[in-house]
């Protein structure tokens, strides 16, 4: 079996935030998706668990940081900078927010950074593969 990654989210509302990934692309995996958590998937090995806030509490009990803090900046790949700006663009029309974070240009890398719904911080980013050559 591959290696996985499953990154779980607090949200507030698990259904505006289930629309909100699925606007950027994102599949609802309705084995893993009740009226308390939504699996969403990016790809095969990635996924993303929303859950709601007492969901999420019983996993820890560790406070939810307000959504204006960053712990972590979650990165995707995609595969042009087309992607990276059109999805930016879905993120801001669907509620999220866009350019958190300079967009950054670099010939060989591009990335925009947003905060879904709830102030989680993804940033979008293209890379060309010959530049690593």
């Amino acid at each position: 079996m591959a290696k996985m990654i499953f990154v779980n989210l607090p949200v507030v509302s698990l259904s505006d935030s289930i629309n909100f990934y699925e606007t950027l692309g994102f599949k609802n995996n309705p084995t893993f998706t009740d009226e308390t958590a939504a699996c969403m998937v990016w790809s095969e090995t990635i996924n993303v668990m929303l859950l709601t806030h007492e969901k999420w509490r019983t996993f820890t009990q560790r406070e939810i940081p307000p959504s204006t803090s960053s712990e972590v900046m979650l990165a995707i790949s995609l595969d042009d900078k087309n992607t990276v700006d059109t999805l930016t663009e879905a993120a801001i029309q669907s509620g999220g927010t866009g350019d958190i974070n300079p967009k950054q240009d670099l010939g060989f890398m591009y990335n925009r950074s947003i905060a879904d719904l709830d102030g989680h911080v993804w940033e979008l980013m293209w890379m060309d593969p010959s530049a690593m050559a």
